[in-house]
């Protein structure tokens, strides 16, 4: 499970650039799948038989596209100027390593140094604008000649296994959710299942909503990386959830409010297997369940995630007992699902 999650967080992902990711999840699930397809958007949505046939009853879903950067125009000294896709802090791109444009063109993010700042600039985090990311170009025509434009920028970074039990890497938020499905693609299931790696979730859940109006599942299952925010800077009441203490089970979030009685059928799953859980103590985030829960006549929604600190940053952290721990509670959650 960890290798696999290892793999998919090495891949560039961008949203609506997920092409790596998945053409990889693609060449890997192929085997298991009796069909795949590729929507509109760029959701890859992979239907496998189970034991039971229940047709569209059950859909999981977790998402391919990672926050990062995009290329708007390059300046005369060669440097490029940058937005952000998705949410992210600008106080944690100074000096940061990206990767450009489908070539990796290796770059740092940079800025005016320090020394340079007045009294007043240095109590005020720099603006978008004033950023920019240095890839070694002499001039324009050098820069250009390498990247363009509407080229996406992700954050390098290697996935390590580290301290008591921890993972470091980029795009933690969602890859641990599509591990997890494509564990549970290459296992035999209890019930037919269609499983959706979608795209653009950080920029609005636009894939997930195409893809729940084609499926039209009764249930859906969302598979995610969440906020746990357990740092000391923090009070108690504001830290949302903690690496280590078990998967954490959705019951509202930013953009929804969970089935109540699905995510009281998780809570019993979970006790009655021994499997540690935690819930969100701070309403904070959202996830892919706000769009598909309001599709066509709405959709019974149900959440597992793995609390994943650093969120949007170039290196997140979780808990590797927290994953293989939702990998075991999705697996419950579809076997007791067929007995329904």
């Amino acid at each position: 499970m960890i290798e696999t999650l290892k793999t998919l967080c090495s891949l560039s992902g961008v949203s609506s650039f997920e092409d790596e990711v998945r053409d990889h999840i693609r060449k890997r699930v192929e085997p298991y799948a009796d069909s795949i397809r590729i929507d509109a958007l760029g959701n890859l949505i992979v239907f496998k038989r189970g034991a039971k046939p229940t047709g569209n009853k059950l859909m999981l879903c977790a998402h391919m596209d990672e926050v990062g950067l995009i290329v708007k125009s390059v300046t005369e000294e060669g440097f490029l100027k940058f937005g952000c896709v998705g949410g992210i802090d600008r106080r944690i791109l100074l000096g940061k390593e990206v990767a450009v444009g489908e070539k990796r063109i290796p770059g740092v993010i940079g800025l005016k140094a320090i020394h340079l700042t007045t009294a007043e600039e240095r109590k005020k985090v720099p603006k978008l604008t004033d950023f920019y990311i240095d890839i070694g170009a002499k001039n324009r025509d050098k820069a250009l000649s390498r990247v363009e434009p509407g080229d996406c920028a992700v954050f390098a970074s290697d996935a390590v296994e580290f301290g008591s039990g921890m993972l470091k890497a980029k795009a933690i938020d969602d890859r641990v959710g599509c591990a997890v499905m494509v564990k549970l693609l290459e296992e035999d299931l209890p019930m037919d299942c269609t499983f959706v790696f979608s795209v653009m979730e950080e920029v609005g859940c636009r894939g997930a909503f195409g893809a729940a109006f084609s499926v039209t599942p009764e249930i859906a299952l969302l598979l995610e990386g969440t906020t746990s925010a357990d740092v000391p800077t923090l009070t108690e009441d504001r830290q949302v959830c903690w690496p280590g203490k078990g998967p954490v089970l959705a019951w509202m979030d930013g953009g929804a409010i969970y089935d109540r009685a699905l995510f009281e059928r998780l809570r019993a799953l979970a006790e009655e297997n021994g499997l540690p859980w935690q819930m969100k103590h701070y309403v904070s985030g959202g996830t892919d369940g706000q769009a598909i829960q309001r599709t066509k006549a709405g959709v019974r929604v149900g959440g597992i995630s793995a609390a994943v600190r650093y969120l949007h940053a170039p290196n997140s952290v979780c808990s590797i007992s927290d994953v293989e721990q939702m990998l075991a509670l999705a697996r419950l959650f579809i076997q007791d699902t067929a007995k329904g």
